[in-house]
């Protein structure tokens, strides 16, 4: 004997998902938004060290204390 009241909650759970498969599906096919540019560097030039200036290092503290 089936629970009284159990279709209906199974026909709105099955709404449910219908509508968040639908959301979804209409949010993978949505155009996405543009980046914004990138900032150009010169060719052969990496972009994370391209700040860094080659020279002598600083002298090491004493931190023998």
């Amino acid at each position: 004997m089936a629970h009284k009241g159990s279709t209906g909650a199974r026909r709105q759970r099955e709404r449910a998902l219908a509508e968040r498969r639908r959301e979804k599906l209409a949010r993978r096919t949505a155009p996405k938004e543009p980046r914004p540019p990138r900032e150009t560097t010169p060719d052969g030039v990496d972009p994370d060290i391209a700040h860094i200036v080659p020279g002598p290092q600083p002298a090491p503290s004493d931190e023998d204390d």
